[in-house]
């Protein structure tokens, strides 16, 4: 029987040491005629890296986070490894026979749709993925041939796996994004580990990360979800947390 997964696990399994400094050394180049300073101390790159103008991003791309991430749908990491600069490695359903695969659910939906009915509809849908795959055996085709066809009918709600690398620029943006409430339920927790996790690695990068509406403007307009104070609150105490 499958297993339903109801919460996601992330871990930042390596990441640039030193990030607030490296990311300080080389907006200092940029302005300096003598070349590379060499003994940038944490409290002056933390200074200098709040006053990096907002346009001047490229500089965050010299500190590198890489997450590994289970216990998600594919529906989520669709979402994830749509955010253009980073580097994803997954958990791949060619090479993979998903028949006593995991699935990923949200917990609303297994309350109201019961386990008994999502396993019951789970049971079926590997059946016919067991089908698709004992009809591709009988013509001789097995193995990557027949589970990259078979796979048309999987759920998206299978468990899938992967190793995500970003630079924190675009870290940055994915965190904006999906922490956002407008977000998918699944990938908004997920954003809300992942900045939880790097924000003590680099106070300076990662102070002002997360939705529009805690500094500044909500985005969304007419669509805002109205809860901008809870944000705030749920940021804050992440930031006091991991001090």
């Amino acid at each position: 029987m499958s297993k339903i997964i109801t919460s996601a696990y992330v871990e930042l399994r390596r990441y640039t040491p030193n990030p607030e400094i490296a990311v300080a050394e080389a907006a200092d180049l940029c302005y300096s005629k003598e070349g590379l300073k060499r003994d940038i101390s944490l409290e002056e790159a933390r200074k200098m890296i709040r006053r990096i103008p907002k346009k001047h991003k490229s500089i965050l791309e010299q500190a590198d986070y890489t997450f590994y991430i289970q216990g998600i749908s594919r529906a989520c990491s669709h979402q994830l490894v749509r955010h253009r600069i980073a580097s994803p490695a997954q958990r791949s359903q060619r090479y993979i026979d998903e028949r006593e695969s995991n699935h990923f659910l949200p917990e609303r939906f297994v309350d109201i749709m019961g386990e008994e009915w999502i396993q019951e509809k789970l049971k079926e849908n590997k059946g016919v993925y067991q089908e698709i795959l004992q009809k591709y055996a009988q013509r001789g085709i097995t193995g990557e041939k027949a589970n990259e066809e078979a796979r048309y009918f999987l759920y998206t709600s299978i468990e899938t796996k992967l190793i995500l690398k970003l630079n924190a620029s675009s870290l940055l943006n994915l965190l904006n994004v999906r922490m956002c409430n407008r977000s998918q339920k699944e990938v908004r927790d997920v954003a809300w580990k992942m900045f939880s996790l790097v924000y003590p690695t680099a106070p300076s990068i990662f102070e002002k990360a997360g939705p529009d509406c805690a500094y500044a403007t909500c985005q969304e307009e007419k669509r805002s979800c109205g809860l901008v104070e809870e944000v705030k609150r749920k940021l804050d105490k992440i930031k006091e947390e991991q001090k």
